[in-house]
């Protein structure tokens, strides 16, 4: 029973986190700080996914499994191991809120993004340095976006009035 649970979350946990933000898009309350939010999340989601990518080209660990200190029970992923695309993206998301003071999503996401990368150590596709690293990715890439987009201005005025 808990494999199907954490093949389940490991599977459906990013794309549905990223659902719950495209939502957030029509929030009734603070509907611009929100708004706001969501483009933040989006930001740091793909800015942390990119540094990842960045990160591949130099850092070449062996997947768990292939090291033979894990059991697979997903299928096997076609690139190495550190850092995690799952812990980034999602840690990106929930720091993105927590960061522009919208605690209670952000705590929501933050758990939901921890219990994503316990499945993925779980399923045997990760270490758990993998979804640390890829975690600590997520929160730099949200700092980073809340450092250097910011709310009110004209972009985020013409973006956020969208729908």
């Amino acid at each position: 029973m808990l494999d199907i649970i954490m093949t389940s979350i490991t599977q459906y946990g990013v794309p549905l986190l990223v659902l719950i933000v495209v939502l957030q898009w029509w929030s009734r309350r603070d509907r611009l700080h929100v708004r706001h939010m969501c483009i933040a999340a989006g930001l740091s989601f793909s800015i942390g996914l990119g540094l990842n990518q960045i990160i591949l080209l130099f850092v070449h660990r062996v997947r768990p499994y292939d090291a033979g200190v894990s059991h697979l029970i997903i299928s096997r992923s076609n690139d190495w191991s550190f850092p995690s695309d799952h812990a980034t993206a999602t840690f990106a998301i929930a720091a993105s809120f927590l960061l522009c003071g919208l605690e209670r999503r952000g705590i929501a996401f933050f758990v939901a993004a921890a219990m994503v990368c316990m499945s993925r150590v779980y399923v045997g596709t990760h270490y758990f340095t993998d979804v640390l690293g890829g975690a600590m990715i997520g929160i730099f890439a949200a700092a980073v976006v809340r450092g250097l987009y910011w709310e009110g201005t004209r972009i985020d005025r013409l973006i956020t009035g969208i729908l």
